[in-house]
């Protein structure tokens, strides 16, 4: 099982989830039928709970991105990067096994490979002040 592979499908996913308004059950099952990735190298339980997590918590996780944002708003962030931002907070609020710094910097890796140039130190600061406002 490989966690980057697993973390950018899950971040892949919400974020289809947030353009097809599909909640993560049918978003999942879809992802199974016709993904092209080895099921084998990924965790499908991570996924599960991070996408079902997101959104049974979705008002509360915007709530805190949007409390450590400066400057923006929640409406103006692109989908890819909201959908980063929802994967890492719930990690870091929800998931005690996975470290805090973890969140972050593969966050930040996400935002390199699949968002603009400025994204990556974007989405680091919010999680950044996030943790530090924990």
């Amino acid at each position: 099982m490989n966690r980057r592979k697993t973390r950018e499908a899950a971040m892949k996913l919400l974020f289809e989830m947030s353009i097809n308004k599909e909640n993560y059950e049918e978003i999942i099952e879809n992802f199974k039928e016709h993904t092209d990735l080895n099921l084998v190298e990924i965790d499908l339980e991570y996924i599960n709970r991070v996408l079902k997590g997101v959104e049974e918590n979705k008002e509360a996780l915007d709530k805190r991105i949007e409390e450590n944002l400066r400057n923006w708003k929640l409406n103006r962030l692109s989908k890819i990067d909201l959908s980063i931002l929802r994967i890492c907070t719930y990690e870091i609020l929800f998931e005690n096994d996975i470290p805090e710094v973890v969140s972050i910097n593969e966050g930040i890796e996400l935002a390199k490979k699949y968002s603009e140039e400025k994204s990556a130190p974007f989405i680091n600061g919010v999680l950044a002040n996030m943790i530090k406002n924990k």
